[in-house]
């Protein structure tokens, strides 16, 4: 979260926030639902800045966006308004206005390419759209966003907070993003269309950022199914061999072993469970 910008000139007047109490007036017009905004006053930047802030330690985000805005529009070349923005990107963030804090960091980032603090709306930003990732079955627009801003984040600030978080992130992404991809291929496969189904398997086998999810052992348990159903039993074998090989205790290993051995076929190695005396006997102890 941003620092608080505190001037002591105004830390040493009495009564600051019953003066801004005061000072706060609702404007006339408003229509529907929508928020009114401040009426416009002129004021002392200070207490404009520092009245958001202490409504922002209040959790009234809303109003604490208020004030912020209003430094925006009363000093727009200030370095108030500079951290004001920045205070908005947060205050929206956190009452789940997610739309509002992507805008907003959009405007810095726009406004303030090269300030140090662009990392911060960069991330947000790509936070924002992170947040609102929903199941995998349904449209997965946010996920490729946030994926997109994640990653501008790693490449933008190698080794900062915010390129470790991202990281971490672009991980989870990419595991949401496979998944989606296995339940389309879920789907064309009970629905008896294979070949469509193979495609949206080896879309999580092929892709490099998909291969380190949780989903490849079960693509390639389910590319062993698809083929043997196909009679293609070489390419189901090739399949086991891979699954064996890279995640031999998998259960969906021991599947696709129970599964080509119904069908004649002789996998290169059993699971982890019945090869154990076999390593016992070539690892003493």
């Amino acid at each position: 979260m941003p620092i608080s910008f505190r001037s002591s000139s105004v830390l040493r007047r009495g009564g600051v926030l019953v003066l801004a109490a005061a000072m706060l007036t609702l404007a006339a017009c408003g229509g529907g639902n929508k928020r009114p905004r401040l009426a416009y006053e002129e004021r002392p930047v200070e207490l404009l800045y520092n009245t958001g802030y202490e409504r922002l330690q209040r959790n009234r985000w809303s109003d604490a966006v208020d004030y912020f805005q209003e430094v925006e529009r009363q000093h727009p070349y200030s370095e108030w308004s500079r951290r004001a923005i920045l205070m908005q990107i947060y205050a929206y963030y956190q009452n789940g206005d997610y739309q509002e804090s992507i805008a907003a960091s959009d405007r810095f980032i726009q406004l303030f390419p090269g300030s140090p603090s662009a990392a911060y709306a960069f991330y947000m930003r790509a936070t924002c759209h992170f947040e609102q990732i929903v199941d995998v079955g349904r449209d997965q627009a946010q996920a490729e966003q946030a994926l997109t801003g994640l990653r501008d984040v790693a490449r933008r600030y190698p080794g900062s907070s915010y390129a470790t978080d991202a990281t971490v992130k672009i991980d989870m992404v990419n595991d949401q993003l496979a998944g989606k991809e296995m339940n389309i291929g879920r789907y064309y496969q009970r629905a008896n269309q294979p070949l469509a189904a193979i495609g949206r398997y080896k879309a999580v086998i092929d892709n490099e950022a998909f291969q380190r999810t949780s989903h490849t052992p079960e693509a390639l348990y389910r590319l062993v199914e698809v083929y043997l159903t196909l009679g293609l039993k070489d390419e189901a074998m090739r399949n086991g061999s891979v699954l064996g090989y890279n995640y031999p205790g998998s259960p969906w290993y021991s599947e696709a072993y129970a599964l080509l051995t119904e069908q004649g076929q002789r996998p290169d190695a059993a699971p982890t469970g019945e090869r154990e005396s076999w390593l016992r006997r070539i690892i003493p102890g």
